[in-house]
Order: structure tokens, then sequence, then C-alpha cells
């Protein structure tokens, strides 16, 4: 069930709401009369929620991608080319 408070609270009660996010890595909604005003949430579930919003997007890039050629790669074909990138990055950061 999703924590929402008045936004005075963040003010009045700031030092729990900072242990709410961080215990439960949960968002706290803050209302102002009523109605939805702001999020707080701890960097560490901010950040979480970027990564997954990133790897959704991409999927569904390599979903729309998948429906429109015929172009299919192997596993083998994949990770070589990701190692070959790795080798050559690596090689290019050394000198």
């Amino acid at each position: 069930m999703p924590n929402i408070r008045p936004v005075s609270d963040l003010r009045n009660n700031f030092a729990d709401i900072s242990r709410v996010v961080h215990e439960t890595q949960e968002p706290v909604f803050l209302t102002k009369n009523g109605y939805g005003d702001m999020v707080v949430m701890s960097i560490e579930a901010y950040e979480r929620k970027l990564f997954e919003s990133e790897i959704y997007f991409k999927l569904k890039e390599a979903e729309l991608e998948a429906k429109t050629t015929d172009k299919r790669y192997s596993h083998k074909e994949v990770f070589d080319e990701l190692r070959s990138k790795l080798s050559e990055r690596m090689e290019s950061d050394e000198v």
C-alpha cells in the first residue's frame, strides 16, 4: 500500500520520512491540499527505477527491431562481438 502523507510532513517529520524511504526502498507520496504534489524516494530506489526504465526501453527497442527485420544473431555471434569491443576498448585505454 502506498505511503501517502501531507507535504507539511516533509518539514515537520523529515527524519521519519527519510528513515521510511531508506528502510522500505519505496517512495513516499506527498499531497498538497489533498492532491498529489511530490514523490520522495531514496537515491538507491531512484537509480533502480532509472535502470529498470532503461532496460525496458532497450527491450522494447529490440522487440521493434526484431519485428522489422529478418536478421537474427546467435548467442555466439553476440558474445563474440561484445568480447571484441571490450578488448578494443581495453587496448585503447592502455595507450
